[in-house]
């Protein structure tokens, strides 16, 4: 069995043990936005996003390395400056799907995320941070060597 193949078959119970015990609601077992992860296109996810006035932002920052060697492994830090910041959307926009992560930002929390991500091919890594007060996004462009989605 492949590790995709397990992970499918076991978020199943993952999710239905985090209902049970409450750490979990309906709702938001329900929140994944299938649509927007499935978009191709930076413009297409912001609209869907609800961000297609989003403004660029110096206080959105991206963190990671100007070449990445392989494309498969990218670390890469995105956080805000700005107040009330409420989630984070990394976006790339050559992958195949473009919308590649959204977290939620819990009050309180510092607004920053490291992670790492796949990319296909060179281009801009897009943070999407929506606030109280609307949509903001900064970018980088990330130079890579070896594609990392089949490449």
């Amino acid at each position: 069995m492949e590790r995709r193949d397990f992970l499918r078959q076991g978020g199943g119970s993952l999710a239905a043990a985090l209902l049970g015990a409450g750490w979990l609601t309906p709702a938001q077992a329900a929140e994944w936005n299938r649509v927007a992860f499935e978009a191709k296109g930076v413009d297409v996810v912001f609209r869907l996003l609800g961000a297609g006035d989003a403004t660029a932002s110096g206080d959105v920052y991206v963190t990671a390395p100007e070449i990445a060697e392989n494309g498969a492994v990218v670390p890469v830090t995105v956080g805000s400056r700005l107040p009330g910041t409420q989630s984070i959307a990394i976006l790339i926009e050559k992958n195949p799907n473009t919308l590649t992560a959204m977290f939620d930002i819990p009050q309180g929390t510092a607004p920053e995320v490291h992670t790492r991500v796949k990319m296909a091919e060179t281009c801009r890594l897009y943070a999407l941070v929506r606030t109280e007060n609307g949509f903001h996004f900064g970018a980088k462009e990330i130079k890579i060597t070896l594609g990392g989605c089949g490449g």
